[in-house]
Formats: structure tokens, C-alpha cells, sequence
């Protein structure tokens, strides 16, 4: 049975909200200094890496 409007369209929502929150926190994470990074498992040439859309910082 295909899907139907509604839950594909609310699919969608929530799927963009999603990438705008991961755009949302990898900024907020880039500004944080290397050794913070760090002990929270990330790596600054990771998050740009995994980053959609360039950061100005």
C-alpha cells in the first residue's frame, strides 16, 4: 500500500529538520577548542569533513 501525503510529507519535515540540526551542532562543535573536541570523541577535520555546507569559522 503506498504511503500516504500526509506521512511522506511529514517524512520530509522531518528529515530536512534533522539536516538542519546537524549543520546546527557541527558549528556549534567547531567552536569549541581541539582538546574539548577531543574528549568528546570528535576531530575538527571530521566534523568539516562531515560538514554539508561551509562554516565560517
Amino acid at each position: 500500500m503506498p504511503k500516504s501525503f500526509f506521512r511522506s510529507a511529514f517524512n520530509r519535515i522531518a528529515a530536512a529538520r534533522e539536516v538542519e540540526a546537524r549543520r546546527y551542532v557541527g558549528g556549534a562543535l567547531l567552536s569549541l577548542d581541539d582538546e574539548t573536541l577531543n574528549s568528546l570523541g570528535f576531530t575538527r577535520e571530521e566534523l568539516r569533513r562531515n560538514a554539508k555546507s561551509p562554516f565560517p569559522f
